[in-house]
């Protein structure tokens, strides 16, 4: 796969990434900073290591399954898999100005 062709895929994946978002927070799961890394293979299976707020967070399996769904569902995807990790543990940091902005944090 070219580098143009894997960035526009993975444009079109961070998209989807956006209208998925914490039921706590109105931010976006890609802007609240939960999105770690998007791996997309030659075959266009995406692997997406994601975390949670907390490992308590009330949404801790739907909100997986709903990425995996949703982003196996994006143009060009051949499937999609969700790896969660607790590594390195979210905090507010990870927020994007925009969100910090939607916040009222900044």
């Amino acid at each position: 796969m070219e580098l143009a062709e894997r960035r526009a895929m993975e444009k079109v994946i961070i998209d989807v990434l956006k209208t998925v978002y914490d039921p706590e927070i109105p931010v976006d799961i890609y802007e609240l900073g939960l999105i770690y890394e998007i791996k997309i293979s030659e075959e266009k299976d995406v692997v997406i290591v994601m975390t949670l707020t907390s490992p308590s967070c009330p949404v801790a399996e739907s909100l997986p399954a709903e990425v995996e769904q949703k982003v196996a569902g994006a143009k060009g995807v051949k499937s999609a898999k969700i790896d969660l990790t607790w590594e390195p543990a979210w905090d507010k940091d990870m927020m994007s100005e925009e969100a910090l902005v939607e916040l009222g944090m900044i």
